[in-house]
C-alpha cells in the first residue's frame, strides 16, 4: 500500500509515513516528527507509537481498513477496538476485502454506522483467467506429496515462477530444504522472518532471482507480484476463503495463471468447503478420489494396533460371540500378595552403566 502511495500519489503533495513491526522505531519518529498526511500502520506498531505519545489521531477525517475479514478474525478486534475509540467520532470508514463471510460481517457492522455495502464481483469470486487443477494423493503422507508437487513443477512446460502455501511454518521449512536438495531455486516467506528478511526475499522473488517460494499465508494477501505464473496449494487452506487469496496470486492484470493443489484423503472435506463458496466443480489431474475416500474424509487414521484399525485378519471389529463371557467381579479369585522382593541398587547402577546406548538412524529427508 505504501509503495502504491508513492507510485501514484507522485504529484500530490502528501507526507506517507509506514509503520510496520520488525523494523527500527527511530527511523518512523523521525517521518512522524515531519508531520504526516497519510499514514499506513498495523494495529500493533501504531499503538506503540501511540503509547509513547509520538501520534496523535483526534485530526483522523478517514479510517481505512484493509483486508477488513482477516484483520477482524485473526483476533485483532482489541487493537482496532482501542484505535477506533482513539479516533474523532465523525469520520469516514472503509472496509476493503475480498471475502466477507456472514459471522465477519456482523463483527464489521460494530465498527460502522449505516453502511453502504459496494461489491465488484461475486463474494469468494475466483479470476476467470486462472486453472485451477486438483491432485488426488491418496497416501497422504509428506513425502509422498512432496515427491507429487515435483512431478508437477518438472512437468509444466510454461512455467515461470511459483509460489507454494503450506498450513504450517514449520512445513514451509521443511518443504524448503527438501526443494533445495532436489535442486530446485527455492526460499521461503513466514510469519516467523522479520520485515527486513521478507522484503530481501520478496524482491529476489520479483528480480527473478528465485524461483520459488514456499510460504505461509502471509504471502495470501497484501503482496502486489505481477507475474506469477503457478500457484501450489501443498496444503489446503483450513478456512475455504484464504484459497480464494491463494490463487489471486496468479492471473492478475489479464493474465493467465495456473493453480495446483493437492488433496490428500483427509483435505477431501476442506475441498467440498472451497466447493461450495466458489461453485467449481474440481478439474483432476490423474486418478480422481472414490466415494469410498469422500465417505472416509475427515475420519482418523491410526497405525497397526490403534483404536478402529483393522485386525491381522483383515476385519473391523472384533466378533465377540465365539469368546467366553467374562466372569463378574465376585468370580475371580482373590490375589495372593507377592513377597517383597529387594533389589540390589549398586548391581541395577553398574548393569545400566554398562549398556551401550543405541545410536539413532539417520532419517533422510525426500
Amino acid at each position: 500500500v505504501a509503495q502504491s502511495f508513492e507510485k501514484y500519489g507522485i504529484n500530490h503533495k502528501l507526507n506517507v509515513a509506514l509503520l510496520i513491526g520488525g523494523v527500527s522505531m527511530d527511523d518512523q519518529v523521525k517521518k512522524l516528527d515531519r508531520g504526516v498526511d497519510v499514514l499506513i500502520a498495523t494495529p500493533g506498531r501504531l499503538l506503540d507509537h501511540f503509547s509513547r505519545g509520538r501520534v496523535m489521531l483526534m485530526g483522523v477525517e478517514i479510517l481505512v481498513i484493509d483486508e477488513a475479514d482477516r484483520m477482524l478474525d485473526m483476533g485483532f478486534i482489541p487493537d482496532i477496538e482501542k484505535i477506533c475509540r482513539l479516533l474523532p467520532p465523525r469520520r469516514q470508514t472503509l472496509f476493503f476485502s475480498a471475502t466477507m463471510p456472514p459471522e465477519i460481517t456482523r463483527l464489521a457492522d460494530a465498527f460502522l454506522k449505516e453502511p453502504v455495502r459496494i461489491e465488484v464481483a461475486r463474494p469468494a469470486t475466483t479470476a476467470k483467467t486462472i486453472t485451477q487443477r486438483f491432485r488426488f494423493c491418496p497416501n497422504g503422507e509428506d513425502w509422498a506429496k512432496r515427491e507429487d508437487l515435483r512431478q508437477l513443477i518438472r512437468s509444466e512446460e510454461n512455467f515461470k515462477n511459483a509460489i507454494i502455501f503450506c498450513n504450517r511454518k514449520r512445513d514451509v521449512a521443511i518443504l524448503l530444504k527438501s526443494l533445495t536438495k532436489h535442486g530446485f531455486n527455492a526460499g521461503a516467506l513466514h510469519g516467523d522472518m522479520d520485515q527486513n528478511s521478507r522484503t530481501e526475499t520478496l524482491d529476489k522473488f520479483r528480480a527473478g532471482e528465485i524461483k520459488i517460494l514456499a510460504a505461509s499465508d502471509v504471502a495470501a494477501r497484501g503482496l502486489d507480484i505481477p507475474d506469477v505464473s503457478h500457484i501450489f496449494n501443498f496444503d489446503l487452506p483450513w478456512q475455504s476463503d484464504d484459497y480464494v487469496h491463494r490463487i489471486g496470486r496468479t492471473g492478475r492484470a489479464g493474465k493467465l495463471g495456473i493453480a495446483y493443489s493437492l488433496v490428500a484423503i483427509d483435505d477431501l472435506k476442506l475441498l467440498a468447503d472451497i466447493g461450495k463458496i466458489t461453485g467449481d466443480k474440481p478439474e483432476w489431474i490423474g486418478e480422481p478420489p472414490t466415494d469410498e475416500d469422500f465417505a472416509n474424509a475427515g475420519k482418523k487414521r491410526r497405525g497397526r494396533g490403534g483404536r478402529g484399525s483393522p485386525s491381522r485378519s483383515g476385519g473391523g471389529e472384533r466378533d465377540r460371540s465365539s469368546e467366553a463371557p467374562r466372569s463378574s467381579r465376585s468370580e475371580r479369585p482373590e490375589r495372593t500378595k507377592r513377597p517383597e522382593r529387594h533389589i540390589d541398587t549398586t548391581e541395577v547402577q553398574h548393569t545400566v552403566a554398562a549398556s551401550p546406548v543405541p545410536a539413532e538412524p539417520k532419517r533422510e529427508l525426500l
